[in-house]
């Protein structure tokens, strides 16, 4: 993937940066080409080498488009709950520094729920704060709302989410009941078989 300065691009896990410039530098005999980014959020300065985007993950900001898709997958009432604490930190980590905005909604919606039931380590804790950050920083550039303003729209669509999940949760327990239900009633009303030939002899 190539980029131009000016480009607003995302460094996974550090979020929203824009090209500043681009230029060659020599080290150890080899010439490489690097991205001068400037990260939005500190006023830093990053240089990423050209041969190395794909590597690091780097991309442009999400489209118009796809922030609708966006909260659509933040809504979905879908999470992933590993009840493993290391198995879950290793796959969340994963998707942090995938690049993918995608993957750290995924962060965002099983850390939040899990925090409603039980206190996060302080790694999951800052791990949920950065995923919210990354999330709702890039959609307030895209859209050119104000963070808070995002920042409710996020909100809204995690609660949409997890009543979308509880609500399928009491569905499938409800169908559940009413299975067992059936097979207690079909259990009580079929004759055993010596109990069936007794009847027939007492006729």
């Amino acid at each position: 993937m190539i980029f131009q300065v000016g480009d607003k691009v995302i460094y996974p896990n550090h979020g929203l940066g824009i090209v500043q410039r681009i230029e060659e530098k020599t080290i150890l005999g080899t010439t490489c080409g690097f991205y001068h980014l400037r990260i939005v959020a500190n006023d830093t300065m990053v240089l990423v080498p050209v041969a190395n985007v794909d590597g690091v993950g780097l991309r442009r900001a999400i489209s118009d488009e796809e922030v609708d898709r966006l909260f659509g997958l933040l809504g979905d009432g879908k999470i992933d709950n590993h009840q493993n604490w290391k198995g879950r930190f290793k796959d969340n980590s994963d998707k942090m520094r995938s690049g993918s905005i995608y993957d750290v909604a995924d962060v965002l919606k099983s850390l939040t729920f899990l925090a409603k039931s039980k206190s996060l380590s302080f790694r999951e804790k800052r791990m949920l704060d950065r995923a919210k950050f990354l999330i709702i920083s890039e959609v307030s550039e895209v859209m050119r709302e104000t963070v808070q303003s995002i920042e409710g729209r996020v909100d809204t669509a995690l609660e949409r989410c997890f009543t979308t999940k509880a609500r399928v949760a009491a569905r499938a327990t409800k169908v559940a009941m009413k299975s067992v239900t059936v097979k207690s009633v079909v259990v009580k009303t079929v004759p055993s078989a010596p109990a069936a030939r007794r009847a027939v002899r007492a006729s």
